[in-house]
């Protein structure tokens, strides 16, 4: 079962499905489309978020689909994320998450920290760190490739082995770190990726 404190914000956020915009719902629905197609093929969903530094907004992507996923009671899904170059998982994402009802653990401590993020006391935990988008912790095939920065779209005009290539970038919250309105511009952007990926997996048929 999803955390309390976590399904609780998940409730309040699945209320919200009106505020994406009408040209916002139609980029989503590529990603719709990409997951019904492997469910109706009974084959499992491979999803990596792709931006530059894989350090904010494909973290952020990469843990609420998979939350979203369990939550919408979606099975087979395998949400990663990666970059184009590998730097760290920026702190104000964990911090964010974990006031948001994740339960965090950092499993390693230096230039690139490994962390775990749960969001259900009987799933997998998510594991997370900064790597390229190719690093072997991710699927070499048979994945859908979606960006969540416009900059790494423009750098990375293919990405090999992926079966689709969808474009959702997201506005970087790192152009507030260290002004006053960091940590409520990181929870913006977090919650708007959490009602996007909820949105996402509400629209899937099941059965």
């Amino acid at each position: 079962m999803i955390t309390k404190e976590l399904n609780l914000l998940i409730e309040q956020l699945v209320t919200k499905f009106d505020e994406i915009s009408e040209e916002r719902k139609s980029a989503l629905m590529g990603l719709v489309d990409f997951i019904q197609n492997k469910r109706n093929n009974n084959e499992i969903t491979d999803l990596i978020f792709i931006c530059t530094h894989n350090s904010r907004r494909s973290h952020l992507a990469q843990i609420w689909a998979q939350t979203a996923a369990s939550f919408y009671n979606i099975p087979n899904v395998f949400c990663y994320s990666g970059g184009t170059e590998t730097t760290a998982l920026y702190p104000s994402v964990t911090q964010t998450l974990l006031s948001s009802g994740f339960k965090i653990q950092q499993l390693s401590k230096n230039e690139n920290s490994v962390y775990s993020f749960k969001f259900d006391e009987n799933q997998p935990s998510i594991i997370c760190f900064s790597k390229r988008y190719s690093d072997i912790f991710n699927p070499q095939s048979n994945f859908a490739a979606v960006m969540t920065c416009t900059h790494a779209e423009e750098n990375c005009p293919f990405i090999p082995n992926a079966t689709k290539r969808i474009s959702l970038p997201y506005n970087d919250p790192k152009e507030f770190d260290g002004t006053p309105l960091q940590k409520a511009k990181y929870e913006e952007r977090s919650l708007e990726i959490g009602i996007e990926m909820l949105y996402v997996f509400s629209k899937l048929k099941t059965g």
